[in-house]
């Protein structure tokens, strides 16, 4: 591990704002904070909103200065990533902004049921071969439907088609409410309000042609969940290896 890593961690450990709970395999015991993240933390009773798989934060963030009348909380297991969000936020002075280090399988332990608005999905890894760790499968759907509210909203952004499409097909599959549907955001009226957040990977999607997708729908109480049995088409973009993507990113 670099030292500039290990310098991050050290530095969160001391972020006001910064939850670490990597919880080992077998650990049951719920987060303090649990059903009391207003109560304790925030001060107020504003919505809760959640971003998965957050990276460096810069929607987390972004979400937490367009929308002050909300708490934002992002999510990710990446905490030399986190930092970035994490003094930002504190660097603005954004006090409804807060980071939780944890998997997102675990996210039921940190937040009790409805205590929850609002969760997003900004550009996840399509998953495409690993339908169970996709974060629109139905698998996820169960784990986020314990935390939201009864009228709680999940937005996908996105600029893979194999997840866009994926994720519209599980979500008539399952019968869930569509509010929000586009596959061009940037030359869509449907969601202005969020246009204005981008974050640098997604800035390089759009410079190279693509086209961000959004959704946004309701995730309510099912018997039983359906996987979607409509073949996609992947992504063929997304066959570049790694050292080829870096230095498009570049």
């Amino acid at each position: 591990m670099g030292k500039n890593k290990l310098q991050k961690f050290e530095d969160m450990r001391h972020f006001p704002n910064v939850f670490q709970c990597p919880f080992p395999h077998g650990q049951e015991e719920d987060f303090e904070l649990k059903g009391r993240w207003n109560e304790r933390f925030f001060g107020n009773g504003n919505p809760i909103v959640l971003e998965l798989g957050c990276g460096k934060g810069e929607y987390t963030v972004g979400l937490g200065q367009l929308f002050p009348g909300k708490n934002v909380i992002g999510v990710d297991i990446k905490g030399a990533r986190m930092w970035t969000g994490a003094r930002r936020a504190l660097d603005a002075g954004l006090p409804n902004v807060a980071f939780l280090r944890t998997r997102i399988e675990w996210i039921n332990r940190f937040f009790a049921p409805g205590e929850v608005s609002e969760l997003w999905l900004t550009f996840p890894d399509p998953q495409m071969n690993k339908v169970n760790k996709r974060l629109t499968s139905t698998r996820f759907m169960r784990l986020y439907h314990e935390i939201l509210q009864d009228a709680g909203r999940i937005h996908l952004k996105t600029d893979s088609l194999f997840l866009y499409i994926y994720t519209l097909e599980m979500v008539r599959a399952n019968g869930f409410p569509v509010d929000v549907r586009t596959d061009d955001l940037y030359h869509s009226p449907a969601a202005d309000g969020i246009r204005t957040i981008r974050t640098f990977y997604e800035q390089q999607w759009l410079d190279r042609g693509l086209r961000i997708k959004y959704l946004r729908f309701a995730c309510p109480a099912r018997d039983t969940y359906i996987e979607p049995g409509v073949p996609v088409e992947p992504d063929s973009y997304r066959s570049f290896n790694r050292l080829h993507s870096q230095q498009i990113h570049r």
